[in-house]
């Protein structure tokens, strides 16, 4: 993952255009307005280093999910009135993202300057990653920088085609990506823990799978858990479970034993009789869970087990929750484990990283993600690059 081309290695920019593809999908309130400029943050490096060589920067970015076909809705335009402010220079906007219109607006920017381009999934072949787009959207540049990294796992235009048609290159929030998950997986120190959690095997079946070929022990967390449990025959009551992967669970762990993975489960549970805030609860070992139960949180001794394994961990990777963490006090594991990791990072013990869906939101909650060596926001692709899998967006900057 480390073969990628940087923004260094692209040299002369002055008065070149840069075509840079951005994640601006971002939340908008009923009046138009940007409610989270997170992601347009996220972009500012790249754009200021672009903008400081003395070349054009043209953004382009999806919104919503017009699907070919243009929605004033999901028109960009706002955005770069957002983007603007947080840039703290002028953002010119283009109602197209190829053609004629778009020409004109790169051409009536200096050296320097920047235009957001509009949706391009307003375009049918976008998602689709259709040549002849391809071709007509690369007219418009000298270079292609991806600095998306949540939308590297498609295989679209914007995304993979205009990066096989031009010089193309990681933006820095790509970059820092690419070299997190690098550290984390691609050539990690080792032993290596990977934590798991959320509500369901059957939606992370390959990236488990994956996992204990490539890590030294997962600890597996949430109603996850329970179906493991369930796997080795333990009693789980009225718990989350799915009870039909039981042989999945099996073959997973002896696949872990054989790759000399660890399996860490629970050995300890919290457990109630309802899923509601504040509902009467009791802490139990895990052969101790009543038929009216459900199992809905960590509990203490799992955690001091699991701090005890990053103590012995070089790396930890981490997604999903340990527990219900949205409902008090089904959050108490998510928010010790979490601080134990973050302090651990915090101290240069550990590095570690974490992603994907719930984890973003159960670190923050636990005051926890800014002591994370890094944090994905990407999601999707975050999770399928947990799974092994290639994407097509890395992919295209190799070589």
């Amino acid at each position: 993952m480390t073969d990628f081309k940087r923004l260094e290695d692209a040299d002369d920019l002055a008065g070149k255009t840069a075509l840079v593809r951005v994640d601006f999908n971002v939340p908008m309130n009923a009046a138009g307005e940007v409610t989270d400029d997170t992601r347009l943050r996220s972009a500012l490096q790249t754009v200021q280093y672009l903008s400081g060589q003395g070349a054009k920067v043209a953004l382009l970015a999806h919104f919503g999910r017009p699907k070919g076909e243009v929605k004033p809705e999901l028109s960009l335009k706002p955005v770069a009135d957002a983007f603007a402010k947080v840039l703290g220079a002028p953002v010119a906007f283009a109602e197209d993202s190829v053609g004629e219109v778009a020409e004109h607006a790169i051409h009536s920017v200096q050296g320097g300057g920047v235009v957001l381009l509009e949706n391009t999934r307003f375009k049918p072949g976008e998602t689709k990653n259709d040549p002849e787009l391809a071709d007509e959207m690369a007219k418009l540049g000298d270079i292609y920088v991806n600095d998306a990294f949540s939308a590297a796992h498609r295989a679209h235009v914007s995304t993979e085609g205009l990066a096989r048609r031009l010089p193309a290159y990681a933006g820095k929030s790509m970059e820092r990506e690419l070299d997190a998950l690098n550290a984390a997986l691609g050539s990690p120190e080792r032993p290596v823990l990977a934590v798991v959690g959320g509500a369901k095997v059957s939606s992370k079946i390959d990236l488990l799978k994956n996992l204990v070929s490539r890590v030294d022990a997962l600890a597996i967390g949430g109603g996850m858990a329970n179906t493991f449990l369930a796997a080795r025959g333990v009693a789980v009551g009225k718990s989350l479970c799915e009870h039909d992967l039981a042989d999945t669970c099996r073959q997973i762990e002896a696949n872990a034993k054989e790759a000399g993975c660890d399996i860490l489960l629970p050995r300890d549970v919290v457990v109630a009789k309802e899923f509601a805030a504040n509902a009467e609860n009791r802490t139990c070992g895990i052969e101790d869970v009543g038929e009216a139960e459900m199992i809905l949180d960590a509990g203490d001794q799992t955690v001091t087990i699991l701090a005890s394994a990053m103590d012995v961990a070089k790396t930890l990777v981490w997604n999903g929750p340990l527990g219900a963490f949205e409902i008090e006090p089904f959050d108490k594991a998510t928010v010790a484990a979490a601080r134990a990791a973050g302090a651990r990072a915090r101290d240069g013990k550990l590095i570690a990283v974490a992603g994907g869906g719930d984890t973003v939101a159960a670190l923050n909650h636990a005051g926890a993600a800014g002591d994370f060596t890094f944090v994905s926001t990407a999601g999707g692709a975050f999770l399928e690059w947990m799974e092994g899998k290639a994407l097509p967006g890395v992919e295209a900057l190799k070589g």
